[in-house]
């Protein structure tokens, strides 16, 4: 039985699953956006981060509804593959979808960094 912690929600969580959201949309946004431009665009390796990115965001969120004893080791790889997968957008810095999608990520990774200090 999932326990859902809506009510007691602490902004801390509040702000962390606004990131995961916004993180997991852009990833998923930008990999659309990618596919319709192809080209370099169509960088597998990329492609694959993005994807990684945005399962990753949405079962941080999923373990923080359900208070999971594992949060904090999630969040950390997490941030890993957020500011993975930053790094690889960055890679085209002339673009600004991708640079959009590099700021979600490192914003992502930033909150969930944050987050391996507070106590389970």
């Amino acid at each position: 039985m999932m326990m859902m912690m809506t009510e007691s929600m602490t902004s801390e969580m509040q702000t962390c699953m606004d990131a995961f959201m916004e993180c997991h949309k852009m990833c998923m946004e930008t990999m659309t956006y990618c596919m319709s431009k192809g080209g370099k665009y169509m960088d597998m390796s990329m492609m694959s981060m993005m994807r990684d990115c945005s399962e990753m965001c949405m079962m941080c969120m999923n373990m923080m509804m359900g208070g999971s004893e594992f949060m904090g080791r999630t969040c950390m790889l997490c941030a890993e593959m957020c500011d993975r997968c930053a790094m690889a957008c960055e890679k085209m810095s002339d673009d600004s979808k991708m640079m959009d999608c590099a700021a979600a990520c490192r914003k992502c990774a930033e909150v969930c960094r944050s987050m391996e200090m507070m106590p389970a």
